[in-house]
């Protein structure tokens, strides 16, 4: 359902149309898409965003699937502040915004996950294993990992858990940038998508 802010079915909403706080992890646009393409949603998915940030999953996927449920998780309250406004910017009425920290908070949501998105989270193999127990056969979980030892972790946890169409997607996008007088391709951080099923 398109808002006034973003009048299009397609996702892909610029990264300065959403507010941001200095210091607070912002999804950018070419590598929200890799990671909602992983996610393989349907109408009415229940979405579980773990580090949920910004809020730019959330919006995304809430304006793609408009019967469906978003909940979004997130520590910190000023954070969890941000990602309600952007929510009430683009008019997206289908998120829930859960203030609490991954895995302790997750007991606390009402309605099972069809789709877990995991963007943030120190404890990353005590969080999967948690939201493992709540998905049911044919859920699936998608985890970005910034770093070496986080694809590690991820890689790991996914072979422990017998998960099952496991893929990786590493990023590599170069965007436009004005710099001086001239202009030339700037890389946005590569970043690993890592996604696999549960299937009994």
């Amino acid at each position: 359902m398109p808002s006034q802010l973003w009048p299009y079915v397609t996702p892909g909403i610029p990264d300065e149309l959403f507010e941001h706080l200095p210091g607070i992890p912002l999804t950018q646009r070419e590598i929200r898409l890799l990671l909602i393409s992983q996610l393989r949603l349907e109408p009415d998915s229940v979405l579980w965003d773990i580090g949920a940030g910004t809020g730019t999953i959330p919006v995304e996927v809430g304006l793609l699937c408009p019967k469906g449920k978003i909940i979004a998780v997130e520590r910190d309250e000023e954070v969890a502040n941000l990602i309600k406004r952007n929510c009430d910017r683009f008019d997206v009425k289908n998120v829930e915004v859960i203030e609490g920290s991954a895995p302790e908070c997750l007991h606390e949501i009402k309605v099972s996950p069809h789709r877990v998105c995991i963007e943030g989270g120190r404890p990353i193999q005590d969080i999967l294993q948690a939201v493992w127990n709540y998905l049911p056969s044919s859920g699936r979980v998608v985890a970005t990992a910034a770093n070496l030892e986080s694809l590690y972790v991820i890689s790991q946890s996914f072979s422990q858990l017998q998960a099952r169409n496991i893929e990786v997607v590493q990023s590599a996008v170069n965007r436009l940038e004005r710099r001086g007088f001239s202009q030339t391709f700037a890389a946005v951080d590569p970043i690993f998508i890592l996604s696999g099923e549960k299937l009994d």
